[in-house]
């Protein structure tokens, strides 16, 4: 940028508005953070009464993020069509029904179809909550009101970790489910409060932007889960199909980013026909907006990433219960609540350049103290200080890039900013959890295989194990599948023990992993713009024109 332009984020309040908008909004946003945390806090439970493993859980939480992703532009589309609040409405109900599918599964295979109708719900819910919070609430308070919206899924985390680690461990999983299911109706209830937002005529829906975008991020998105299942290079026995024996998940990696370069070329070209694109373009026209969503990509994983790794290996590696999973995550959550909505009073001060360059380096140190004190043991101070320190970055972040990519664009388009919040924030969660499972798993085969080197166990008793399915499992089921083969009670020990050390290591490298990517988050993090509300330059004195010769709306007149 050339020059300074108007607050990127507001500064002051002209006249506060009641906050009962906020609580329905926040209640829907509950509902559906809930369920995204309740399903890896009830791992162990889950694992043991549907008799799946533990990366299913994962699946399934990948299968909700990916059918958000996907079909969040059709969301703000119907959003406008419909009427938001109408849509909210509706798929505050629709998500309660999935719910209750889910609280009823018999197996993964249907617990996996629950979450899929859930992200259809969110698809089209999410992008409504940016609307209601445009249309009820404007400057500081919109800040505010948008602070509290990006703190709310970490209050829920610590809420689904607390009741459903209690619920798992003394009575059933599925209970946790069925709850949302009637958090869903109160939420119905109570959204006639809310003021209602008219249709908005002439809208289309544009059908090959939105297959464009659903297959690229579909492809994106199972490409990733899949590395390990299927080979990170070469297939696996996994695989649907091989490629000249190459793995077909890279290629569907490939694949789905070019279909996402053709989204965008698709979309450009309706712009220029004075066609209405699936996602408006204005959203994303500036290098400062570009570099704030590739930050939020980065964040929106890293969380996910540090969520699905701590309660896998509490509960797989430690064979520990969902309520001690609870209690140690609890701190981590609320400081990502505490940062989110506290952050707001650093906006006035602080530029958003400078609040993510410290937010990325703090969670990257606490990610890399993690690695250094993990030592088989959760509940010491360095580790929880640790979490902390990830989460007050994390929650910091999570709020500013939000308020960056909402104040950036007119109020217009504030369904167009929840789509793409949406996207990015749920296909960053399913990237997130998927890569988590993949450097895990890879990284245990490697030093599993590494051990057994080293360990001088004899050949003949390797080759009765499997190595090409190494994943995560406990003492007790490694002691298991070594009673099917010939090792003697020494050997026995001497695998558990090799196993032991393997799952330590490939925990601690995922940190460090984790943190790497974390710091160089900083790369986007210095294309964000940096001044703070109120510094200000003149305007020009003449509009320039546009391109279709009519002058530029003071937003684009900034950038040119």
């Amino acid at each position: 940028m050339t020059q300074k332009t108007e607050a990127t984020l507001p500064a002051t309040t002209i006249q506060s508005a009641s906050w009962l908008p906020l609580v329905v909004i926040l209640l829907a946003q509950i509902q559906m953070a809930f369920n995204v945390n309740a399903l890896p806090v009830s791992i162990g439970p889950i694992v043991e009464e549907l008799d799946i493993p533990a990366t299913s859980v994962g699946t399934a939480l990948v299968f909700y993020s990916l059918f958000v992703a996907a079909f969040v532009l059709v969301g703000a589309k119907i959003g406008k069509i419909f009427g938001e609040r109408r849509v909210f409405q509706a798929m505050a109900l629709a998500h309660g029904a999935a719910m209750a599918m889910m609280a009823l599964s018999p197996s993964a295979s249907v617990m996996n179809l629950a979450q899929a109708l859930a992200g259809l719900a969110a698809a089209a819910l999410v992008p409504t909550l940016v609307v209601l919070i445009a249309a009820n609430y404007h400057d500081r308070q919109q800040a505010q009101a948008l602070g509290i919206l990006a703190g709310t899924p970490a209050i829920s985390g610590a809420m689904a970790f607390f009741i459903a680690g209690l619920l798992g461990t003394l009575l059933s999983w599925r209970l946790s489910f069925g709850i949302l299911s009637v958090l869903s109706i109160l939420v119905f209830f109570l959204s006639f409060r809310l003021t209602p937002i008219p249709r908005q005529a002439g809208i289309q829906i544009d059908l090959v932007g939105a297959l464009l975008a659903a297959v690229a991020i579909m492809m994106i998105s199972l490409g990733f889960n899949n590395l390990n299942a299927w080979g990170i290079i070469l297939a696996k026995p996994a695989a649907p199909f091989a490629l000249l024996g190459l793995s077909p998940a890279p290629f569907m990696i490939i694949l789905g980013i070019v279909l996402g370069q053709g989204f965008f070329m698709w979309s450009h070209r309706r712009a220029a026909a004075q066609k209405t694109p699936l996602l408006a373009l204005e959203v994303l026209d500036s290098p400062e907006e570009r570099s704030n969503i590739m930050a939020f990509l980065v964040i929106g994983a890293l969380g996910p990433a540090v969520n699905f790794l701590i309660p896998l290996y509490i509960q797989i590696v430690q064979n520990r219960s969902s309520l001690q999973t609870a209690v140690t995550v609890i701190p981590y959550t609320l400081s990502i609540a505490a940062a989110a909505m506290l952050i707001v009073r650093l906006f006035e001060r602080l530029t958003p350049r400078q609040i993510a360059a410290a937010g990325f380096v703090i969670v990257g140190t606490g990610l890399a103290l993690l690695a250094f004190t993990i030592r088989n043991e959760w509940s010491t101070p360095a580790v929880i200080f640790s979490l902390i320190m990830v989460g007050l970055g994390e929650g910091a972040l999570l709020t500013l890039l939000f308020n960056v990519m909402v104040s950036a664009s007119p109020k217009e388009l504030a369904g167009d900013v929840g789509a793409l919040r949406g996207v990015a924030n749920n296909l960053s969660t399913a990237l997130g959890t998927a890569f988590a499972g993949v450097a895990a798993v890879a990284l245990l085969s490697l030093f599993i295989t590494s051990g057994i080197a080293q360990s001088g166990l004899p050949a003949s008793l390797v080759a009765q194990v499997n190595l090409d399915e190494v994943n995560f499992v406990t003492n007790d089921q490694l002691e298991s599948v070594l009673s099917t083969t010939t090792a003697t009670p020494d050997q026995v020990v001497q695998a558990v023990g090799i196993n032991e050390v393997a799952r330590l290591q490939a925990l601690k490298a995922a940190f460090f992993i984790l943190a790497a990517i974390s710091l160089l988050a900083l790369v986007p993090a210095m294309g964000l713009p940096n001044y703070v509300p109120g510094e200000v330059l003149p305007a020009k004195p003449t509009p320039p024109k546009s391109r279709r010769g009519r002058p530029k709306t003071a937003r684009a007149a900034r950038r040119s």
